[in-house]
């Protein structure tokens, strides 16, 4: 026998997950870890924390399956993107708290090269928008504001990364800095058409290129594992979170989608491997690169997906688990006229408005926990239903995954307010089978993507059901409360 074994390494908690040869999942394990939120605005990952919950699962897994070294032919991994880490080069410390994604800290600098005119230079190499989700400003922020990363990188010790580099430091024994070409198109430095580090952002964002990894292939053999149970285990395939989603899900044709429900929603359309301009309110991106040959997508992004029921759990807490949402929304009807725009890190796609923030509108004596948590839910749909008119609109069929996709309701009411038909991978896991798929082909123990399509993958299919006219109506209500929630952050 012999294994894939997939790192998920997610916003929210971090996977190890255990495929045979046919890329059947055999075994899982997960694990939380903290989130830190020192200033409004501010989201953070302490870098150890991440590494220790991902060996956390990775050692169980290995443990609890009885699996050996030898049985195991590659390992995936697929990461939270735009996520950068910051470290001692030769001690291999953190030097700060990772800045997530999610985190907004970056606004007032992104706005300030806008108003330079560098916002359509950058739109033109990099396929992204100047906005502080991508990884440069909270590089160039870290260089500015934190002492102990400005010192390192005056010594020369200074190691930037996303996360999938520090996943393969930490798992090569500090032997190799490197990244994956689809994270690496996350940064805001990268040339998406050159697939390398582009001297003029570098210069802009004040990012020194010896402090950066890299840059490899998707199916690129990465390093080989030094960890205790997985010595010499190569490291041969991996991909940013939406890319790997987008692989799993077999969107190797041209004009293929998909939308996952993680902590946040990205849609992603496979363009073909033309690096074609975005359409407006849209981000390009790398799709993937294999054997040398790079497949580009479009992207649409919204940044408070599947977390807007943690919050209903570790903010508000009117539930006890991410499950009781789905019963606790169902209890009601309707929503009632309440909506719930969780712009917690601002707007993303269409709107790009890092000064939104979260609002919840509509409340009356009669409100009760039951139609906030509705409205949670739809914030979601409403939110995705955004997403695909910004591409086009009009589809007849959505591919989705994610946690989030598990919530029959909140999948219906996508199906009810798109007008589409919603179809739901049945095991919810495609990000991280897309990272196994991934590894499979770059250490050929799969030798085609035509042997991926062959793959059975069954489906929970929801169709629309919504009449017309009730679906406007909610559209338009929905669309006045994402307007009041607009540039909050700047009045």
């Amino acid at each position: 026998m012999k294994y894939i074994i997939a790192l998920d390494q997610g916003t929210t908690s971090s996977r190890s997950i255990l495929y045979d040869a046919a890329l059947t999942k055999i075994d899982q394990v997960q694990q939380e870890f903290p989130q830190h939120f020192p200033k409004p605005g501010w989201v953070e990952h302490d870098a150890d924390e991440i590494w220790d919950a991902q060996w956390s699962t990775l050692s169980t897994l290995l443990q609890r399956n009885a699996v050996k070294a030898e049985a195991v032919a590659a390992i995936g991994i697929t990461n939270q993107r735009e996520t950068v880490v910051a470290w001692d080069r030769h001690s291999g410390k953190p030097l700060a708290r990772a800045i997530v994604w999610q985190d907004r800290r970056t606004a007032a600098f992104c706005q300030d090269l806008k108003k330079q005119g560098a916002e359509a230079v950058v739109r033109r190499k990099t396929g992204l928008v100047l906005d502080p989700y991508f990884s440069g400003s909270k590089m160039h922020w870290l260089l500015k504001h934190d002492p102990a990363v400005k010192k390192a990188a005056a010594e020369k010790r200074l190691a930037f990364g996303t996360i999938d580099s520090w996943l393969i430091y930490k798992l090569t024994g500090g032997k190799r800095h490197v990244t994956e070409v689809s994270n690496a198109s996350r940064t805001l430095l990268m040339d998406i058409k050159t697939l390398a580090w582009d001297k003029s952002l570098l210069k802009r964002f004040a990012v020194p290129a010896a402090a950066l990894p890299q840059i490899l292939d998707s199916d690129a053999l990465f390093g080989e594992a030094a960890v205790p149970g997985l010595e010499g285990v190569v490291i041969h395939g991996a991909a940013g979170d939406q890319q790997a989603s987008l692989f799993g899900h077999r969107c190797f044709e041209a004009g293929s989608l998909k939308n996952t429900y993680g902590t946040g929603c990205f849609l992603l359309r496979n363009i073909g491997p033309r690096c074609l301009p975005p359409p407006k309110g849209l981000l390009g991106t790398v799709a993937w690169t294999l054997k040398g040959k790079t497949t580009y997508a479009h992207e649409g992004a919204v940044m408070i997906g599947g977390a807007v029921v943690q919050f209903l759990r570790d903010g508000i807490k009117i539930i006890d688990d991410a499950a009781a949402s789905e019963t606790l929304a169902a209890s009601v009807e309707g929503n009632d006229e309440v909506y719930f725009v969780p712009a917690f890190a601002g707007l993303g796609t269409p709107h790009w408005d890092p000064d939104a923030r979260g609002l919840l509108i509509g409340l009356t004596r009669g409100t009760t926990r039951a139609h906030i948590a509705r409205a949670a839910l739809e914030s979601i749909a409403f939110q995705s239903r955004d997403l695909i008119e910004a591409f086009g609109g009009g589809l007849k069929a959505i591919n989705v995954d994610g946690g989030a996709s598990r919530n029959k309701l909140l999948m219906q009411f996508q199906a009810d307010i798109t007008g589409a038909e919603v179809r739901v991978n049945h095991s919810g896991e495609v990000t991280a089978l897309g990272a196994a798929m991934l590894a499979a082909l770059g250490c050929g123990l799969i030798k085609t993507r035509q042997e991926l399509s062959k793959l059975d993958l069954r489906l929970d299919v929801f169709k629309p059901a919504m009449p017309a006219a009730a679906r406007k109506r909610l559209v338009g209500r929905w669309a006045q409360a994402v307007k009041r929630s607009m540039g909050w952050a700047k009045a």
